[in-house]
């Protein structure tokens, strides 16, 4: 995994009090957003006895294990050990994370480690309309590829391409005279999900739209899995 910036979730899936796993580039994360808006990015794993955290429960602004009930603040340091209660829990206990942020109506996680100062993501903030996420058996490569074949422009930090290099995987496709932004999320070797939002408010983009690029992207999905064939703006089948 590169120092780089990954889209590994919507934003707007991700409710209040509410955690997710995921996974890049195989390894374990958990997406996690706290009873004041904010989304955090850790590893998936309690250092206590290792279980997922995304298996747990989120309060306020902690989130705690379900195992045994360790919680964790913002700062993803142990704050609270039921079985000794009185306990002031050392500062050395705490959750490795993802450096994170929320853009272009997707969560973002920097790919390395308690890295404190990650550089900027510079892509513009727009007005977006959630589709939804699509999870695909097929290589990151092959789903850029086929996403190439329909390409209208490509976005990234410095350059026009299929792919971000350096900093992000974000492309803009011109469909049905819709244009839907698709983040690429690494999942494993053999694994990919998009992330697809329409650019534009919703109460232009919502309902017909929203169906339409759905359906596009299933089109996408089963094309990709079944074979190597072109997907072509517009199909449905």
């Amino acid at each position: 995994m590169q120092s780089a910036w990954y889209p590994i979730a919507l934003a707007e899936g991700l409710e209040r009090g509410t955690s997710v796993g995921t996974r890049l580039f195989g390894r374990e994360l958990v997406v996690w957003r706290d009873a004041a808006g904010s989304s955090h990015v850790w590893e998936d794993r309690c250092p206590h006895r290792g279980m997922r955290l995304s298996f747990g429960f989120v309060r306020d602004n902690h989130i705690a294990c379900l195992y045994h009930g360790w919680q964790y603040d913002a700062s993803a340091r142990c704050r609270y050990i039921p079985a000794h209660p009185d306990l002031a829990v050392p500062n050395s206990i705490r959750v490795a994370t993802y450096a994170s942020l929320e853009r272009l109506g997707f969560v973002w996680a920097y790919g390395e480690l308690d890295r404190a100062d990650p550089e900027p993501l510079q892509f513009a903030e727009r007005t977006v309309t959630p589709v939804r996420s699509l999870y695909v058996e097929a290589t990151t490569a092959k789903v850029l590829d086929a996403l190439a074949s329909t390409i209208d422009r490509a976005v990234d930090n410095a350059a026009s391409g299929t792919q971000c290099s350096r900093t992000a995987s974000l492309v803009s496709l011109a469909i049905s005279g819709d244009e839907i932004l698709i983040a690429v999320q690494p999942l494993s070797e053999q694994e990919t999900a998009l992330h697809i939002v329409i650019a534009g408010p919703a109460d232009v983009h919502r309902g017909a739209s929203q169906k339409r690029i759905s359906a596009w992207s299933e089109a996408l999905r089963r094309k990709l899995e079944t074979s190597t064939s072109q997907i072509r703006p517009g199909a449905t089948s």
